[in-house]
């Protein structure tokens, strides 16, 4: 589990939590932090914040991101840069609202103990393209940011 804390600044007030948190954490959607807070991975305080709880300026805020989990992977090949992973039909990408726990982000951050590219943010390290939960397919995923930005381009 990773645990962010965040201070909103005076400028901040008056936004709402999720859209905030959105603009500020990278690879984070708005959608994404809805979720977070409807599972009271946002605190201020010690109590959990609403997904449109309306900002200070000034609050210090933890935001807690789901832990890798073990999940069966199909790796076709991987190197020290790079995995390609065959995804099965009905696996999550990368957390989103609605399934963050049980992703293919959660699964590859397991595996390689954390160490992915992180150029798309906690939400999606090493991915580099993705495809619908109901497609099955290879995924080419970057175990670091120059083998990312190479894929990428």
């Amino acid at each position: 589990m990773e645990v962010l804390e965040l201070t909103v600044p005076p400028e901040g007030a008056g936004e709402r939590l999720d859209k905030w948190i959105s603009t500020q954490v990278e690879g984070v959607s708005r959608s994404a932090a809805q979720k977070f807070c409807e599972e009271g991975l946002v605190e201020a305080a010690g109590k959990a914040l609403s997904k449109n709880y309306k900002l200070r300026g000034g609050e210090a805020l933890c935001l807690t991101i789901p832990d890798p989990v073990e999940l069966p992977l199909d790796i076709v090949y991987e190197d020290a840069s790079l995995l390609v992973v065959n995804k099965p039909k009905g696996m999550v990408v990368h957390p989103a609202y609605g399934n963050l726990n049980h992703t293919l982000v959660n699964a590859l951050l397991y595996h390689c103990k954390g160490q992915l590219s992180g150029i798309n943010g906690v939400i999606r390290p090493g991915i580099v393209h993705r495809i619908d939960k109901d497609t099955s397919g290879l995924l080419v995923v970057a175990k670091d940011d120059q083998a990312h930005s190479s894929l990428a381009a």
